[in-house]
């Protein structure tokens, strides 16, 4: 069954661009830039295979798997839906893969290395969502921008499946304005604040990193949306939010705390004036899910049962 706090208002398959399909594309080139040697080895013969979860955690990554799988004139059958958790109870079967089998081999680690990375982090967002809901946490769990280049969206989409705010998605999105942003416009948090607003008007929300409450006043009373608490201890992350929104109301801005929060310490920030928590422990250094994709063995050749036959025949004759 899918974790809480999975997408429950639609396919988040629906949810990607169309240009995701040529760089699935590009990944397949990567892995095969000459000739596929091991392809001419087992040929094209039809073939099937078992896509085996070894570890346990969540799928995700379906549409990123079947994209490989079909550009290669395969077909998939999953046995299992996106955001189900799989291997509780040891090696599970999740879906079967047919095609010829030179194709199934092409797109075998392509595949799976896809489907291992989104479903850890799935798995890892869920886990860290689990446990701020057990400690009261009624807000939003996001990710950041520190993902693999060139793999964001696999990234992004992983966190989704698992529960979580992706954030911002790139430097179009939104505009946060960090440390260096201020520091390289002169040091004033309300000129740079101006000035995003100027140029991303009303549709594009400002976010302000802050290192103190003094900082968020400045950001809020310049027009900000949302600002950042970043590097704070548990017990200022609660004074400073208390505070902020007693001083600005409920509705005015959002508060967001940040900076190097992990399971091990994640709960100690729990409090219901902070609007979102946002950590790169659930996308970066997490574990991949473990999974295999096995080639159903095809009977012997005639020929070769034969040779196999005499072959030990004439091993038992020659030993009497």
């Amino acid at each position: 069954m899918p974790k809480e706090g999975a997408p429950a208002h639609g396919n988040p398959a629906h949810l990607l661009p169309p240009s995701y399909r040529p760089l699935i594309t590009s990944w397949l080139a990567e892995d095969t830039p000459s000739f596929d040697h091991g392809g001419f080895v087992v040929g094209a013969a039809p073939a099937e295979a078992h896509l085996f979860a070894k570890s346990k955690g969540i799928v995700a990554g379906v549409p990123f798997f079947d994209e490989v799988f079909r550009q290669l004139d395969c077909t998939v059958e999953w046995h299992v839906a996106e955001g189900d958790e799989v291997g509780k109870s040891g090696k599970q079967d999740c879906a079967t893969v047919k095609g010829p089998v030179r194709n199934l081999l092409l797109g075998e680690r392509v595949a799976l290395n896809t489907l291992a990375r989104c479903s850890g982090i799935a798995t890892a967002s869920a886990d860290l969502l689990s446990l701020l809901r057990r400690a009261g946490y009624k807000g939003i769990l996001a990710g950041t921008r520190k993902t693999t280049p060139g793999f964001r969206l696999v990234e992004k989409y992983g966190m989704l499946v698992g529960g979580c705010d992706p954030h911002r998605h790139d430097l179009s999105t939104m505009t946060m304005l960090k440390d260096n942003h201020i520091w390289a416009c002169g040091g004033s948090i309300t000129s740079a604040v101006h000035a995003a607003k100027a140029a991303g008007g009303f549709a594009i929300k400002v976010e302000v990193e802050c290192q103190t409450e003094a900082e968020a006043e400045e950001a809020i009373q310049a027009g900000a949306d949302v600002v950042m608490l970043d590097n704070f201890d548990g017990e200022g992350v609660k004074v400073a939010a208390r505070s902020l929104k007693e001083k600005y109301g409920l509705g005015r801005v959002l508060i967001e705390v940040s900076g190097g929060l992990t399971e091990g310490n994640v709960e100690s920030y729990v409090c219901d004036d902070v609007d979102i928590i946002s950590s790169s422990s659930i996308h970066q250094g997490t574990r991949h899910v473990d999974f295999s994709l096995k080639v159903v063995p095809r009977e012997k050749p005639t020929e070769v049962k034969k040779a196999e036959k005499a072959n030990g025949e004439a091993g038992e004759s020659s030993s009497v």
